[in-house]
């Protein structure tokens, strides 16, 4: 497969995300076949250096997609159950919660929101049924090096010097997509000054499957349950401030940061005790100018990339999964069926990004009289049963 050969491929994904490698599985499972590339070696052990300590939270409509194509089984006992959505405003003069408001899952049906895993261990799930699929290669450490897509099919040399013509290239290779530039796709950024720092806490009281958000200033504290550790409660923290302040809290000696990390939780779960290294990333919002070229569409983070709120990140990109795969049956990479790749989901990503942006924005305030507008906001929201049920079924997807 080197030199000017050309191998012939039904789906090429660049990328090995935990959307790329769930893009391999997906079409993997309708039988195609498919080589999923990514410069980056895998990291599958939470300990190791360079592990995703970050977790996803996996909406219902996920779930589904996940089941179908074979790897829910897999992950379902690893998981942990969001049932209730906590909103909590500490925005007044002392950090301690002054508004509480539940949104639970059971007012729309019988299935919690979704489901919570530490990305590491999705990785080494994901892999693991990547190896039992037969139509399925993965070849981490191998990059994509350029791309030519023309009607007839994507040719992609390989940072190896494979060459490849795909019927379908996927990019699912984050915000600075080289598939995405090789096709000469722009893009639109929101910036906002933010940092997230995410890892790991256990904490004196249970989480009861209750997904935390804490919102004073600089953007929302998060709490998202994970399985007990060594005996104790435990969750997932994305923790959003400005990128000063973030490097100020990483510069603190552990004593100072779980001081200002407990201050900063309002005391929701008690006592909070760092239990993972941090790991941080710049929070931005940006969409592609188009989901698809010829033969090319782009999923996850070459598409659109929002805050951590809501859920919505990981699930938005499953969403364009979902629709991928569907239109993909009988020809996947027709221009019919990327035009109407591109139709449907833009718009849809889009819109749930404009709605992201207002929410974080809101969350960022510093002024009092604006977090005190934002309780009174949230209280009047809540207090309307049906808007509220409205509220989380589009959280989900569902409307």
């Amino acid at each position: 497969m080197t030199g000017t050969r050309i191998d012939d491929i039904d789906i090429l994904i660049s990328g090995a995300g935990i959307a790329g490698l769930i893009a391999a599985a997906a079409f993997g499972a309708e039988g195609f076949s498919v080589l999923c590339v990514d410069p980056a070696p895998p990291v599958t052990d939470e300990s190791a250096a360079g592990a995703d300590l970050r977790s996803t939270a996996f909406l219902m409509p996920s779930v589904a997609l996940l089941d179908r194509i074979g790897l829910w089984d897999r992950l379902a006992p690893h998981a942990t159950a969001l049932q209730v959505m906590r909103i909590v405003d500490a925005g007044g003069r002392d950090p301690q919660p002054r508004l509480i408001r539940d949104f639970d899952a059971a007012e729309i049906g019988d299935q919690p929101f979704g489901w919570n895993l530490p990305n590491w261990l999705l990785r080494r799930e994901i892999s693991a049924r990547l190896d039992g699929l037969q139509t399925v290669r993965f070849l981490p450490g191998t990059g994509t090096a350029t791309v030519l897509a023309r009607d007839e099919g994507a040719i992609v040399t390989l940072t190896d010097g494979r060459r490849l013509r795909a019927r379908l290239l996927i990019g699912a290779d984050g915000r600075d997509s080289p598939v995405r530039r090789a096709l000469g796709i722009g893009t639109r950024t929101w910036r906002y000054g933010q940092k997230a720092l995410a890892f790991a806490v256990t904490h004196d009281r249970p989480h009861h499957n209750i997904s935390t958000e804490v919102h004073r200033s600089g953007g929302p504290f998060t709490l998202v349950p994970l399985p007990d550790r060594d005996g104790k409660p435990a969750s997932a923290v994305v923790w959003m401030e400005n990128g000063r302040e973030t490097a100020r809290l990483r510069a603190l000696p552990a004593a100072d940061f779980t001081a200002a990390l407990n201050a900063r939780s309002a005391d929701v779960l008690g006592h909070l005790t760092p239990a993972a290294a941090l790991s941080e990333w710049p929070i931005i919002s940006q969409i592609a100018d188009r989901f698809s070229g010829p033969r090319t569409a782009l999923i996850a983070e070459a598409a659109h990339v929002l805050p951590p709120i809501g859920a919505q990140g990981l699930n938005m990109s499953l969403a364009d999964l979902a629709a991928l795969l569907d239109l993909s049956r009988a020809d996947p990479g027709s221009a019919a069926s990327l035009a109407r790749y591109d139709r449907t989901r833009r718009p849809e990503a889009l819109a749930r990004m404009i709605g992201i942006d207002a929410l974080n924005r809101t969350s960022q305030t510093g002024l009092r009289p604006l977090r005190d507008l934002r309780a009174a906001a949230l209280g009047g929201l809540h207090g309307l049963p049906p808007l509220r049920r409205l509220m989380m079924r589009t959280g989900l997807g569902l409307t």
